[in-house]
């Protein structure tokens, strides 16, 4: 008897248990959904971001998307942003092309609620939580050291998008580094707005016009493969270093083919997934420094996190080709 009545109240406790579990709120509600908003997105490197979002989203069981223009248009994507607020997600990810243009909007999000994070891209004047992504200034002053092991004196063109707060700290980087290089000189910054056959054109008539060019430093994700295609129309691969920027396959290509010397990789993977699992940690004030980050004098986590950078060339291509994760297509 002693034995049945034991068994009785642990079936009963077993039953309570699951009667309150069934009763408890779920930590992430059934439609919980974060947003990321960037521009140019059908660039391989959105696609590596797109995999880290989705990736976050699965393992906390919520819904995400990755949104924005197909190509370098920062008032479309402004105008993506904007219509994402008003749809009011559980927090937001967002690359902007512009700053200038964005912080009065994301400080409006804030003050709605919705978290935002800067990721790859920073507005740092606006309101915005924190911001995830590479230290673009250390980034630039590598690139430049990368291209000063190849032309120690010489004339160095760099290709970038003018106004875009990221690349725009990847050029004073460079420029900075040139106090420890005194034997470079950078010539000319030519704005490519985030498209090869721009660059290419670019890079092209340089060559026509016969300027005294030693080296090509590119400092956007599209950059490196015009330029190398450019050498290769000149059959001049391996007689005008390139230091490129970002991973894309056509960038790995054309180190694999002598016409770019190294690339400065980022991690918008990275940047990506924990940029989500900063946002669900908002909007569930998990982080208990302060009641709630909408009323605290400072953010209950980082203001700032270096995801870092790798340099890629033909001694490492393989095996960094090897250790990347296949993603998936863009949406």
């Amino acid at each position: 008897m002693r034995k049945h009545g034991t068994t009785l109240v642990s079936v009963s406790i077993f039953l309570g248990a699951v009667l309150i579990a069934a009763c408890a709120r779920p930590y992430h509600e059934e439609n919980e959904r974060y947003v990321f908003v960037a521009t140019n997105i059908n660039l391989p490197y959105w696609q590596e971001a797109q995999a880290g979002f989705l990736d976050a989203a699965k393992a906390l069981g919520v819904k995400s998307e990755l949104v924005g223009p197909t190509g370098y248009a920062p008032n479309a994507e402004l105008g993506v942003f904007r219509q994402i607020v008003e749809e009011h997600p559980a927090g937001i990810c967002l690359s902007a092309a512009r700053p200038e243009i964005f912080q009065a909007e994301i400080d409006k999000a804030v003050a709605e609620g919705i978290p935002v994070i800067c990721v790859d891209s920073d507005v740092p004047n606006s309101k915005r939580v924190l911001y995830v992504g590479t230290d673009n200034f250390k980034a630039g002053r590598e690139s430049l050291k990368r291209m000063a092991a190849l032309v120690p004196r010489g004339s160095i063109e760099v290709i970038s998008i003018t106004g875009q707060h990221n690349l725009d700290d990847r050029v004073a980087g460079v420029a900075d580094a040139l106090v420890n290089f005194p034997g470079l000189k950078l010539t000319t910054i030519l704005d490519d707005q985030g498209d090869a056959r721009s660059a290419f054109d670019q890079v092209s008539q340089l060559i026509q016009k016969k300027e005294k060019v030693d080296g090509i430093i590119c400092l956007e994700a599209t950059g490196g493969s015009g330029a190398a295609g450019a050498l290769h129309r000149f059959n001049m691969e391996g007689k005008l270093p390139i230091v490129a920027f970002d991973g894309d396959p056509e960038t790995l290509d054309w180190i694999d083919r002598g016409a770019i010397t190294a690339t400065i990789t980022q991690k918008p993977y990275v940047m990506s997934y924990y940029g989500l699992r900063f946002l669900d940690d908002l909007h569930h004030n998990a982080v208990h420094q302060f009641k709630d980050w909408r009323t605290a004098l400072a953010p209950p986590m980082p203001t700032s996190v270096d995801t870092g950078t790798v340099v890629v060339d033909k001694s490492n291509l393989k095996l960094y080709r090897e250790t990347l994760t296949a993603h998936p297509k863009p949406l």
